[in-house]
């Protein structure tokens, strides 16, 4: 059995609620899905997943949130080469322009799922797309 971590940092739960959806999902397809807070996460664990599933909010101006999340994405992009992955978040204001941002500093890694963002907290349909994420890494 596969075993993925759903990674997330979420200030007021929209993020997370969509962590729980990916894990779900991942459930569902017969993966070992494990969530994990950003500051529980480090490049220290990543061979012991087959696939992560990063989630974080966009902040100030569309920014990944810059005191747990950034740095420990900072910490672990470097070894995310050939590594199966996907990324997701929820946003307040903007275009999504932070989640753009962050697929371009994924480029060594195999996004296995285009990236879901919603605005605010997540709807029915955000959260069959999380479900959907979270079996693709399957």
């Amino acid at each position: 059995m596969a075993k993925i971590a759903v990674v997330y940092w979420s200030g007021t739960g929209n993020t997370e609620a969509m962590a729980n959806a990916v894990a779900e999902g991942a459930a569902n397809a017969g993966l070992e899905a494990e969530l994990l807070t950003a500051d529980s996460f480090g490049p220290e664990k990543l061979d012991a997943y087959d696939a992560i599933a990063f989630g974080c909010p966009a902040m100030g101006s569309e920014v990944l949130e810059e005191d747990v999340f950034e740095p420990m994405f900072s910490a672990v992009e470097g070894s995310l080469g050939g590594k199966k992955i996907a990324l997701f978040g929820s946003y307040g204001w903007g275009d999504g322009e932070w989640m753009r941002s962050w697929e371009e500093r994924c480029t060594a890694a195999i996004l296995t799922h285009e990236s879901v963002i919603c605005m605010n907290e997540p709807d029915d349909d955000a959260l069959a797309a999380c479900k959907e994420l979270g079996a693709s890494l399957a």
